[in-house]
C-alpha cells in the first residue's frame, strides 16, 4: 500500500467513509451475531486501539492482543489461543472486505461438522491459496500460489476467513516455516484435514475483496460513491 499505510495499519484503511476493520466489526455484530470480538493487532496496532476501544460504542466486546514477530498467519492466531478458551470462533484476516456482509451469516450456521472454509470462485488461484474439495465439500488440500499446472481445474480461492474448533491450535502449534521464512495458516488447515478432520468447504455468494493493494482500494472507493 505504499504511502498510504505510513501511519495506518492496512485494515483501518477506509472504505466508504470507515476503516475496512469497521466493516468487519458490523458485518461480524449484525450477521453473524457475534459480540465477543478479539483483534490482533501488531505494527501501529495503537491506532486500531484509539479507534475502536472497548466496542462499546459498537456494541460489542473488544480485546485486542500484539503478535510481537510478524511470522506470518499461522502463528498470529496463537495470540488469542488463550481467550478463546477452548471455545469454536470465526477468524478473518482484517484486510478481507464482504459487501454486504450477509455472507459471515451463511458461514456460522454452516459449522456442523469439524470447520468451515469460505471460498470464492472467479479469483486468480495463482495469487492465493486454491481449495480442492471432495465430492461431499469438504476440503482435501490447499495449492498455495501454485502455478496454473498445479492447480486442478475445480479448485476454489480461499476467501481467508474460517469458523474453526479450538483443535486448530494443536497444528498452528506444530507448524513450520514455509520456504517463504513464514507460519503458513493453510500448512495448519491441510494437517488438520489430513488428521481426519472434516473441513466444509462454502461458497461466498456476495461481494467479497482482497483489500491488497491501492487499486483494489481505489475500486472499492470508485464502487461506493
Amino acid at each position: 500500500m505504499g504511502d498510504l499505510t505510513a501511519n495506518l495499519p492496512k485494515p483501518m484503511l477506509p472504505v466508504n467513509g470507515k476503516p475496512v476493520l469497521e466493516h468487519i466489526v458490523e458485518g461480524l455484530r449484525d450477521e453473524a451475531k457475534i459480540h465477543d470480538i478479539f483483534i490482533i493487532i501488531g505494527w501501529q496496532g495503537h491506532v486500531i486501539r484509539e479507534h475502536f476501544g472497548d466496542g462499546s460504542r459498537w456494541g460489542v466486546r473488544i480485546d485486542y492482543g500484539v503478535q510481537e514477530v510478524p511470522d506470518g498467519t499461522g502463528k498470529a492466531p496463537e495470540v488469542a489461543k488463550e481467550w478463546v478458551a477452548g471455545e469454536s470462533f470465526l477468524l478473518a484476516s482484517g484486510d478481507i472486505l464482504l459487501q454486504p456482509a450477509t455472507d459471515y451469516a451463511n458461514l456460522v450456521e454452516s459449522f456442523r461438522e469439524d470447520g468451515v472454509i469460505a471460498l470464492k470462485a472467479g479469483e486468480d488461484l495463482t495469487k492465493g491459496g486454491a481449495v480442492v474439495l471432495d465430492d461431499q465439500g469438504f476440503m482435501t488440500t490447499i495449492v498455495e500460489k501454485g502455478s496454473s499446472s498445479q492447480i486442478p481445474a475445480n479448485a476454489y480461492y480461499n476467501a481467508a476467513i474460517y469458523v474453526l474448533p479450538a483443535r486448530i491450535f494443536e497444528f498452528t502449534s506444530k507448524l513450520e516455516k514455509s520456504p517463504r521464512g513464514e507460519y503458513e495458516l493453510t500448512d495448519a488447515l491441510k494437517a488438520f484435514v489430513q488428521a481426519g478432520a472434516r473441513l466444509r468447504g462454502v461458497t461466498l455468494q456476495r461481494a467479497w475483496a482482497d483489500v491488497r493493494d491501492p487499486s483494489v482500494l481505489a475500486e472499492l472507493n470508485k464502487s461506493a460513491k
